[in-house]
């Protein structure tokens, strides 16, 4: 019979618990090691062990083990292809030009003007415009029409934090709206770039679902279609469970085969509320709109 292994539990002496936990600790570290450099020596002489071992050894996380989406788009589908050359974002991929307006909620504070500054820096041919405490958005949605704007971004705040974003694509719709969060301008960004006039490219990742595609389009939609290269300028939509994290980052060549990237700014983080058909109305029907109820596990996500 082997001696038993003693278990810091059974150690009443909360000193020598640490000690003899610490111990096994490390123990436990060198044989991970250990087996570590034995396995390299191994696959050094048989590569084909490595591949195997890395495509069984796949981690199990949220993303990976999402539930079933009966809504969830596979490759291309021409039923999704056919749904979207008609919908409203349609003449947009047509080859019309983006124009954007960016605009507030009534009567807000430096800190909302300054994020709307950096909303114009993103989107080439966006402009703003002071909303006046008189202006209904009904108004200012009417004015957005009548000079041709192809979509409105209005930004909200909570005590003087923005905290909301509503994207109307006009003039039809659809009308999404976004809680925003983890705002960081560029000025606070630690070597942040220089942000250039050239057009930029765009990075959409992981918009999966029907839903997950129109939001994605709306964000397209933002955007030139024939990005300026020569600029090096990326945007990037990235969705993980729900979050979608904005970053503005330019390339840096560093040598003839190494590529970095340099974060220009800003940085947010947004996700959808609701989505409406058509322009945003008081009364208007929903697409999608999001309940606590809907989240029955960790597991579940929309787009």
């Amino acid at each position: 019979m082997g001696e038993s292994v003693l278990r810091p539990s059974e150690l009443k002496n909360k000193h020598k618990r640490e000690k003899l936990h610490q111990k096994q600790k490390v123990e436990k570290q060198k044989a991970k090691a250990k087996k570590r450099k034995e396995r390299a020596k191994v696959e050094e002489k048989n590569p084909e062990l490595k591949k195997k071992r890395l495509e069984e050894n796949v981690p199990k996380t949220l993303d990976n083990t999402r539930e079933e989406d009966e809504t969830m788009v596979e490759g291309q589908d021409d039923e999704v292809a056919q749904d979207e050359a008609l919908d409203e974002l349609s003449s947009y991929f047509s080859g019309k030009t983006p124009k954007i307006l960016v605009t507030t909620s009534k009567k807000c504070s430096p800190n909302c003007y300054d994020f709307c500054a950096e909303l114009v820096s993103m989107f080439p041919e966006a402009q703003f415009a002071k909303r006046g405490p008189k202006h209904e958005l009904r108004q200012v949605i009417k004015i957005a029409k009548e000079k041709e704007f192809t979509d409105l971004l209005i930004v909200n705040e909570d005590r003087k934090v923005p905290n909301a974003i509503t994207l109307i694509h006009l003039p039809d719709g659809p009308t999404a709206y976004f809680k925003l969060t983890n705002f960081t301008p560029s000025k606070h960004i630690l070597n942040h770039g220089r942000v250039t006039a050239h057009n930029p490219e765009l990075i959409l990742n992981n918009f999966n679902t029907r839903l997950g595609h129109t939001v994605g389009r709306m964000f397209q939609a933002l955007l030139p279609q024939v990005p300026e290269f020569q600029g090096r300028q990326v945007i990037t939509f990235h969705n993980q469970r729900d979050f979608i994290f904005v970053r503005r980052h330019r390339y840096v060549f560093r040598d003839t085969e190494k590529v970095g990237l340099q974060e220009l700014g800003p940085k947010f983080t947004l996700k959808l509320r609701w989505l409406q058909k058509g322009v945003y109305q008081r009364d208007g029907e929903y697409e999608w709109l999001f309940k606590p109820e809907m989240e029955t596990s960790r597991k579940k996500f929309f787009l």
